[in-house]
């Protein structure tokens, strides 16, 4: 299924009922007096987050939602039914803003949360509700009010505990697929990833985290260049960043530590809030060299990037180190959840 992150919909919630005009008529009360009921108020549209989806594809048919109007009231003073509540399932992570202020109405993070989007109308007034000690037989009603209408601007941000960041090829997708049960599109050409991934990755029986990989990023990404600044929004729920750089690159001609500089540069163009994120850098292929080159050039490029912060020399395509990346991964996001507690 084509990955669809954004959609525009419209939402009106239902017409509240009219309110009734009757009189009471019964052959030994000559004075019954007015007995019209309200109308019933109109259905409200609510967003409901369903773990169960995981893209917006279902909006690309259809557009539009109303909830039921209410209905009428009746003699007797009966009221009329209330419009039923219409109900929109959409993905975990979807974000809720009026197309038309740009106003942030909600953000669904929750199996199960509901999200009123547009309430339904008041009900309208029976002449019942009129009555008084000089107006003994109203013939005074109100009708339902209109529901609310909307247009919507869903956006879907992927719910992930950690985010890949990489050059093109720099085996990003490789590497969720070996830490995770996600089977991404790997090939030996740029570009093999066009749409985000998820995958879960399991350190053990009972801790876990998910991964997030996006299209690889390339010099003029923020000005709209490739495919990365479209997806990387979806980092920005992420808790950690590892920043994939290919320890042997085919092009004899690339420096690892100047794409990492590249790749940097693109991200805090595109948001200073992402680029703030707490980053690994993680050299990937390293099977393509001995062991003691492999930990050389890993030495070598943190030099050259000035880098002090974590690092790991891995292999994707083997699983060599991975085990241990996924590990300290693990306690990271154990401390972060403590420190946030605390």
């Amino acid at each position: 299924m084509r990955f669809v992150d954004e959609a525009t919909i419209t939402v009106a919630g239902g017409k509240g009922g009219n309110g009734c005009m009757a009189f009471r008529r019964e052959k030994y009360i000559p004075f019954g007096g007015p007995d019209g009921g309200d109308g019933g108020d109109g259905g409200s549209v609510y967003l409901v987050a369903d773990e169960g989806l995981s893209t917006l594809s279902d909006f690309r048919y259809q557009r539009e939602f109303r909830a039921e109007s209410g209905h009428a009231g009746a003699g007797s003073c009966r009221t009329g039914r209330a419009g039923a509540d219409r109900e929109i399932t959409v993905p975990l992570g979807t974000e809720v803003r009026d197309a038309d202020t740009g106003e942030l109405i909600g953000d669904l993070t929750r199996h199960g949360q509901r999200l009123k989007v547009a309430a339904g109308g008041f009900h309208g007034l029976g002449n019942a509700r009129y009555k008084s000690s000089i107006n003994r037989a109203p013939r005074q009603t109100s009708p339902g009010k209109p529901g609310e209408l909307r247009r919507l601007a869903l956006e879907l941000r992927l719910l992930a505990d950690v985010g890949l960041l990489g050059a093109p090829n720099a085996g990003k997708s490789t590497l969720l697929a070996a830490v995770s049960q996600a089977r991404p599109k790997i090939a030996d050409y740029p570009f093999t990833t066009l749409n985000p991934e998820l995958g879960v990755v399991e350190v053990d029986r009972f801790r876990r985290f998910v991964m997030a990989d996006i299209p690889g990023l390339i010099e003029g990404s923020a000005a709209g260049a490739g495919l990365g600044t479209q997806f990387l929004r979806h980092l920005g729920r992420t808790r950690l960043l590892l920043h994939v750089l290919d320890l042997a690159p085919a092009d004899p001609a690339s420096i690892p530590a100047e794409e990492a500089r590249k790749i940097v540069a693109e991200l805090e163009a595109f948001s200073p809030e992402l680029a703030a994120l707490p980053r690994w850098l993680v050299l990937n292929k390293a099977d393509l060299l001995l062991p003691d080159e492999a930990a050389a050039r890993g030495a070598q490029i943190a030099g050259e990037l000035g880098w002090t912060g974590p690092l790991f020399v891995v292999s994707a395509a083997t699983g060599s180190g991975c085990q241990a990346l996924c590990e300290a991964i693990m306690r990271h996001l154990e401390q972060q959840a403590l420190q946030a507690r605390e």
